[in-house]
């Protein structure tokens, strides 16, 4: 009987093991935790700064746009639709600059009246998510995009 009692105390071989293996899952845990956190926090980082630069390029092409069909006064048309178009990126667009039409501006062919149409986000004054520390070198400052349209073709007639 003696035998019997002593074998019931006594500790296994598996548990002796779950002993020595408490705590394991959280010291993975605390190693892993910092390198998913700036995996994530890269992730949705960048994808805001494309989605912001896709605006912004968006943006111009309607300022573009709105240059073509506002004959009288395309400037202020121009930008009223940068502003419009990107307004989620709030007021710190410091954008739409263009350029008066002008026959020097455009590429091809070189009578034309073009409107180079600007728009610029200062990220680094305004980012759209927090920046951890030391992120920032890493981070662009400005996102800039740019858009030519011909306003005025002047086509020789045959």
């Amino acid at each position: 009987m003696k035998t019997d009692r002593t074998l019931q105390h006594r500790p296994t071989r598996r548990a002796a093991l779950s002993r020595r293996q408490r705590g394991v899952a959280a010291v993975e845990f605390a190693l892993i935790l910092p390198v998913m956190f700036l995996l994530i926090y890269g992730m949705i980082t960048y994808g805001l700064i494309l989605v912001a630069q896709q605006t912004l390029t968006v943006a111009v092409g309607e300022g573009a746009r709105a240059a073509l069909r506002y004959s009288t006064n395309p400037t202020s048309a121009a930008c009223q639709a940068v502003d419009s178009s990107a307004s989620w990126l709030g007021t710190n667009i410091s954008g739409c600059a263009t350029t008066a039409p002008a026959p020097a501006t455009c590429p091809y062919p070189a009578a034309s009246q073009c409107l180079t149409v600007t728009a610029t986000f200062p990220y680094a004054q305004t980012p759209l998510v927090p920046t951890l520390p030391g992120f920032n070198l890493m981070l662009p400052s400005t996102l800039k995009a740019s858009a030519i349209v011909q306003l005025s073709p002047n086509l020789p007639t045959s």
